[in-house]
């Protein structure tokens, strides 16, 4: 696929950048802009050449156009952090496009996740480039990821760049030894990613309410899943023993999914002890999915990370081998 380093002069043209900007917000408010400033230096990129930038992004899941979900209070965030006037276009057909431009919640259109055709074709419309920088959303065949790049030419974006070699790094020649670490809920989701990593890392270590839906007579014997637990609600202190003295141990640890449902204090032990324990190793660490990177942010510890991956969902199915339908829309 083409990176965005490929784009040729783009001075005064209009690109289309897709973003991940599902983020938190509380009465207008932004409460985490870890997904906005991972998408900072490709936008940063694009006004640096002068291009005319459009920000596409979606919110949560609003089933229509819900005020609730609007993106309009990101716009004070971008000026924050970027420095630079912001437009909102909230529905516009046509008319002006600014230097930085920010569209309202993809989602409000049922094209969107529907891969609408004349949907895409509208969006198309805005633009004359279009650049994918949302990989927590590349596992989708909506019309913004696997739509838009059949009527722009298209490119990979930076943050999505380093999400690819970051995590292909894991599968393809890691660091040994290499620890997975998986918790969290949707056993449908988690299984296949433990499956496939077992084939690759030295251990694999379960915990969350995955625990609870998994059979350990089926895993590999490197799946190691926690044998004692807390109300069924956090993983137990023997778990926490053995999953610690693995991770001292480790070169390359990928994690997805807290161990526990650590937003109440009596079982955020096991969350907390073994991010505490993982970067208190020596090992190169890549974290991914919301709830992780909230637990790491509860604990103050997201900074010491080495790599926080966008993507949850993505970043699961990437590790079970499979093969994104966002990335193979910027291959064709």
């Amino acid at each position: 696929m083409k990176s965005l380093r490929d784009l040729p002069v783009i001075r005064d043209k209009r690109v289309l950048l897709r973003v991940d900007f599902d983020v938190p917000i509380e009465n207008g408010r932004v409460l985490d802009e870890t997904r906005i400033k991972a998408a900072l230096p490709s936008i940063q990129f694009l006004l640096g050449r002068q291009a005319k930038v459009v920000l596409l992004a979606h919110l949560g899941r609003p089933g229509g156009r819900d005020k609730k979900f609007t993106l309009r209070p990101l716009i004070g965030v971008l000026e924050k952090l970027l420095g630079q006037k912001t437009t909102f276009l909230e529905n516009q057909e046509s008319g002006e496009i600014h230097q930085l431009n920010l569209f309202e919640n993809l989602r409000f259109w049922p094209g969107e996740e529907a891969n609408d055709k004349n949907f895409a074709k509208f969006l198309a419309n805005f633009g004359q480039f279009y650049v994918n920088d949302a990989f927590a959303v590349c596992h989708r065949a909506h019309a913004s990821i696997v739509g838009l790049p059949k009527f722009l030419p298209s490119f990979a974006g930076l943050n999505l760049e380093r999400e690819i070699r970051e995590l292909s790094g894991v599968l393809e020649n890691p660091s040994r030894p290499l620890v997975a670490i998986i918790g969290g809920a949707k056993i449908e989701t988690k299984l296949p990613a433990i499956n496939n990593l077992a084939q690759i890392a030295d251990k694999v270590l379960v915990g969350g309410r995955v625990m609870f839906e998994i059979s350990p007579n089926d895993l590999a014997q490197n799946v190691i899943v926690a044998a004692d637990h807390v109300g069924t609600r956090d993983i137990g202190p023997g778990a926490i023993k053995i999953f610690e003295e693995i991770i001292s141990q480790a070169k390359l640890i990928v994690w997805n999914g807290p161990m526990g449902v650590f937003e109440e204090d009596q079982y955020k032990s096991g969350t907390k002890a073994i991010a505490q324990a993982l970067v208190g190793s020596q090992a190169y660490s890549i974290v991914g999915g919301g709830d992780t990177i909230a637990a790491l942010n509860k604990f103050d510890l997201l900074d010491k990370i080495s790599y926080v991956s966008t993507g949850g969902g993505a970043m699961l199915e990437f590790l079970a081998g499979k093969k994104l339908p966002g990335l193979i829309a910027l291959e064709d």
